[in-house]
């Protein structure tokens, strides 16, 4: 038996869905350490060495970043060694309007975003969703010869890569195999901060919430518990991240831009955000920060240009 065969794909038809909920189920259903979450997934190559876990964002549209995904890794010329998985974080209104089965993890409207717990068929953190999959990934007996696993996200999937390589638990096993994860945040629109200085001037009293979860660490959800701002900082300046910034995406009124006082004080749009958020971490890591800023010219807010750009290649797979 191949050693992707762990993932159960479902040969089901898809079916559409109104307005308020997913248009798309994936059809996959990928088995965690308990349930399952819906997954796509790529064709899985004969040596898997490396996997891209490509996320959502709001649209909860995983088929269309699995494409995405898919067009990335054929342009970088690594079809061979690339397996590309794109999880699916379903909400209540999904499930009620397509056939799911009970054991298929869902969450209440976008709480999965910010490493809310799921409703049933129990609780679970999105983030901890995520932990399952990449521990199941570095198991060597299924998977021996993979080397590294990039976890990337653009728009609303970026807010959730950053908060999940921010608050995201250690993986021992991982480290002992050789395995490594890089992270890549294209377009978020916020960044979760590690203290209460922010780019632009505001109203404390104005925007009483500007630094609990998810703009700072203030009410982090039980997913994080236990780890101290100090800590959290120290692990996430340590981690291979890259941020991938569209030099177009500098529309302060788009309409999937997060205009509230919490958001503005990081900046006006994603583009400045992105700058100010990286030289934040530069003055925190004044040694010599190990993280990358890339910016892709004549790119606004667009997941698939950002992707498959040279850079954003460069970003996945160098």
């Amino acid at each position: 038996m191949k050693k992707w065969l762990l993932f159960l794909l479902f040969t089901c038809t898809t079916s559409q869905a109104t307005e308020l909920g997913v248009k798309e189920v994936s059809p996959g259903r990928l088995l965690l350490r308990s349930g399952e979450i819906a997954v796509g997934i790529s064709p899985a190559p004969e040596k898997i060495e490396r996997v891209l876990i490509i996320l959502h964002g709001r649209s909860r549209n995983a088929q269309t970043y699995l494409q995405t995904g898919e067009r990335a890794v054929e342009l970088a010329g690594q079809s061979a060694t690339t397996l590309v998985i794109a999880p699916q974080f379903l909400n209540e209104t999904d499930v009620a309007l397509q056939p799911v089965a009970d054991t298929v993890l869902r969450w209440q409207g976008n709480e999965w975003m910010a490493g809310g717990e799921s409703t049933a068929p129990f609780r679970m953190s999105a983030y901890q969703a995520l932990d399952d999959i990449i521990a199941r990934l570095g198991d060597r007996q299924q998977f021996a010869d993979v080397k590294q696993i990039v976890v990337a996200g653009h728009s609303g999937g970026a807010q959730v890569v950053q908060r999940y390589a921010l608050l995201g638990h250690a993986q021992p096993a991982l480290e002992a195999a050789g395995v490594k994860v890089r992270y890549v945040i294209a377009n978020p629109s916020s960044y979760a901060y590690f203290d209460e200085r922010r780019p632009v001037a505001f109203s404390h009293a104005g925007c009483p919430q500007f630094n609990r979860w998810k703009y700072g660490l203030a009410d982090l959800p039980a997913y994080g518990e236990g780890q101290s701002p100090a800590q959290l900082q120290e692990k996430y300046l340590k981690r291979d991240i890259v941020y991938l910034l569209g030099q177009q995406d500098t529309d302060p009124n788009h309409p999937a831009l997060d205009k509230s006082c919490e958001a503005k004080a990081q900046g006006p749009y994603r583009l400045a955000r992105g700058r100010f958020y990286f030289d934040y971490l530069k003055r925190l890591q004044p040694k010599g920060l190990h993280q990358q800023l890339i910016e892709v010219p004549g790119v606004g807010h667009d997941g698939d240009g950002m992707f498959t750009s040279p850079q954003g290649q460069k970003a996945l797979f160098e």
